[in-house]
């Protein structure tokens, strides 16, 4: 069955605003998990400007679900995983003037570091994630350095479907679902899990949710974003609903 994580960089960025106390990201957890949440996700970035280290260590004492650190593949980043322990570690690339993260991590060009710190997250207990392209040769790259799931990066498909008016009949758009339909057959393929996610929102989430054999979504800004309006709790069950509703009618045939 699909599962939901919900990424709550975004009440920290709001936090972060003002310097201060609030809103706090261990709430939001709670509240999103009172939602029906599967999981957590924060990217702990190397410049900390929104997730803290001690946001992170908080979440995982008080939190009572699946914790997904993002972090970048850097011999510190490692450090904090392996200290903390979190359910899954997501490997991400990172740029100090990115807004958000841009593209899927070159596995191929960097295979024999991050085949050793994928040894080292193993060893500590923690389920290694690659958020990449959707790209044949990235995927074969992660399965030889022992990845034990590939994040799809779904920008270019959510783009796509936001230029071409929301309609998902629309070439561009069949294009990229199909790149990543193609990719998720990849992936499991090598006997890896297949997860997928970056902005995905309401509007968009549907198509995406109908694919073969996709595990999770990681969601975050869309729905830190419905929240202001809805609550948080609220915010996450109707994505849970739309992507039930997708991923169960696409079963049925």
């Amino acid at each position: 069955m699909i599962e939901l994580g919900v990424n709550i960089d975004h009440v920290a960025t709001l936090r972060q605003a003002r310097r201060t106390w609030e809103p706090d990201p261990v709430w939001a957890a709670v509240q999103a998990h009172l939602g029906g949440a599967d999981g957590i996700t924060v990217h702990l970035r190397e410049d900390r400007r929104h997730i803290h280290d001690e946001d992170v260590r908080r979440l995982r004492g008080l939190t009572q679900i699946k914790l997904n650190l993002e972090m970048a593949a850097t011999e510190e980043m490692v450090d904090i995983a392996c200290a903390i322990r979190p359910e899954m570690a997501m490997l991400v690339p990172e740029g100090r003037a990115e807004i958000t993260t841009e593209g899927g991590l070159d596995v191929l060009a960097q295979e024999g570091r991050l085949r050793s710190i994928i040894d080292r997250l193993a060893g500590a207990g923690i389920v290694t994630s690659v958020f990449i392209d959707a790209d044949v040769a990235q995927i074969e790259a992660a399965a030889r350095i022992g990845a034990r799931v590939c994040e799809v990066h779904t920008g270019p498909y959510a783009h796509a479907f936001h230029g071409a008016g929301r309609d998902v009949e629309r070439e561009a758009v069949q294009a990229e679902l199909d790149r990543i339909r193609t990719a998720g057959e990849a992936i499991r393929s090598h006997g890896m899990r297949f997860n997928a996610g970056h902005a995905l929102n309401y509007y968009n989430v549907q198509p995406i949710a109908r694919l073969p054999h996709v595990r999770e979504l990681h969601i975050g800004h869309s729905i830190v974003s419905r929240s202001i309006f809805t609550g948080m709790e609220e915010a996450v069950r109707e994505m849970k609903r739309l992507m039930r509703e997708a991923a169960e009618g696409a079963e049925r045939g």
